[in-house]
């Protein structure tokens, strides 16, 4: 028997879905996906989640959130979704495991990764100092030393954003010239705050047994010269990447692999998508809940027509 919602993704638009969805009595089913509670699980401190004056450890606001879905009658599956059929009635999803899911109407809350350097000491020093989101995590380094890398219009943003906190911010870039718009990249090269360092990429990211980012080693892709460069925290603005390989061909997407929707709504009538997946400027918490809700009304409407 076909579930009558299908919410695919664990982070803050799918629980917010699944919470709405479920006091609307559609009894909701939410596959949680390889990283359950998403990006903000790599989040130490949540400053700017509304109802949290005091800051809180991102996978803890993303265990309250399922908590509060499950109080209100919604099912949790693992596993993550590895293919879907959109295109008859109802819809069918398979998951890695083999299982396989019918529903009525579909969520598509997987969220976007960020991309990374690909250093293992990144990987492991990811929430304690290291961050793909200025914008989340920029006040936590006020008055500090900071590094952003990256050369597009993202990096030049969180550089900028970030002089607002920190002491200093260095600008590491691989190649001698930046990619990003003009206008952006010269507001970046004046401001006083900023330091630039071209044809330079990171090495590694130390944290002197501290567990925690002190600083970075650098190297000059000319001439291969290492130098270190103290900081307390390091932005990767290299790009994100939406998850949604396993749509393709199913929804309209934009030529980075967004999902193409018109409030929450995709091209495929029961089809909703919500939070980052869809979403490539914003990119908060915030708002991938609003949009959670904003899918789950959504949902209701169309079951009820």
């Amino acid at each position: 028997m076909a579930e009558q919602v299908v919410i695919i993704g664990g982070g803050p638009a799918g629980w917010t879905a699944a919470i709405y969805a479920a006091r609307a009595n559609l009894k909701p089913v939410v596959v949680e996906g390889i990283q359950p509670g998403g990006q903000l699980t790599t989040t130490t401190s949540v400053e700017n989640f509304p109802g949290f004056p005091e800051s809180l450890d991102g996978t803890q606001l993303m265990l309250q959130m399922r908590t509060q879905a499950e109080r209100f009658g919604t099912r949790i599956q693992s596993g993550e979704v590895s293919a879907v059929d959109f295109k008859r009635q109802p819809f069918q999803l398979k998951l890695d495991d083999g299982k396989e899911l019918e529903a009525q109407a579909v969520i598509i809350a997987t969220g976007a990764s960020a991309q990374y350097m690909g250093l293992a000491s990144e990987q492991k020093l990811l929430g304690r100092g290291v961050s793909g989101c200025a914008t989340c995590d920029g006040a936590l380094y006020r008055g500090k030393l900071v590094a952003v890398v990256g050369g597009g219009d993202t990096a030049m943003e969180d550089a900028l954003f970030l002089t607002r906190f920190a002491a200093q911010v260095t600008v590491i870039h691989r190649r001698d010239e930046f990619r990003a718009s003009r206008i952006m990249a010269e507001r970046v090269k004046q401001h006083p705050k900023i330091k630039i360092m071209w044809n330079t990429v990171v090495d590694e990211v130390n944290d002197v047994a501290r567990e925690e980012v002190t600083g970075l080693r650098l190297k000059n892709v000319k001439t291969g010269a290492l130098t270190e460069l103290p900081v307390a925290g390091v932005f990767i603005a290299i790009g994100h990447q939406p998850n949604t390989k396993a749509f393709v061909g199913q929804v309209n997407m934009d030529d980075k692999g967004y999902i193409l929707a018109e409030h929450t709504r995709t091209n495929v009538p029961g089809v909703f998508a919500a939070g980052d997946v869809q979403d490539h400027v914003y990119r908060q918490a915030v708002t991938a809940a609003g949009s959670g809700c904003m899918a789950a009304i959504e949902v209701e409407r169309y079951l009820k027509h």
